[in-house]
């Protein structure tokens, strides 16, 4: 598989491990063959979106170069639970484009009130700390690669 970046060689990026939450600083490429985690040696290109506390939320947050998609969902809702299979699969096609996480509003009612999640699932895009979109209802994953793609 080979994922296509915008911008220029010469810079690198900062990416947390979704395997091991260690910050890994990387070339910024056109595309990546591979690339490994410099402490757990998996593969940053096989990913899967991390459930996170309010820890893990802002550790991702203050050290990812990518834009972070948080999904606010909970598990008693339908539609988050239709959408997961999609927003996963939305995931791994952007591995290094963007970073996919998800907060579940019933562990994490905290962090529902600070980001004023109102309806779930509600889609959250950051780019550092601050928010620049959010979208709410289940997506397909097309539409959430379609709509990520424009903040990378």
């Amino acid at each position: 598989m080979t994922i296509k970046i915008k911008g220029n060689v010469n810079m690198s990026i900062k990416v947390v491990c979704p395997h091991c939450a260690k910050v890994n600083k990387i070339p910024k490429k056109d595309s990546y063959k591979k690339a490994n985690c410099g402490h757990c040696k998996e593969s940053l290109l096989e990913y899967k979106p991390v459930e996170v506390d309010k820890s893990g939320l802002l550790h991702v947050l203050v050290n990812s170069d990518i834009p972070v998609v948080v999904d606010f969902w909970a598990p008693w809702c339908g539609p988050c639970r239709m959408m997961a299979p999609a927003y996963e699969e939305a995931a791994q096609m952007m591995a290094l484009k963007a970073i996919f996480l998800k907060v579940n509003t019933e562990e994490n009612q905290d962090l529902g009130a600070v980001y004023n999640i109102q309806s779930i699932p509600t889609i959250v895009v950051f780019k550092g700390t601050k928010e620049v979109d959010r979208v709410s209802g289940a997506m397909s994953a097309q539409r959430l690669v379609n709509w990520v793609s424009q903040f990378v």
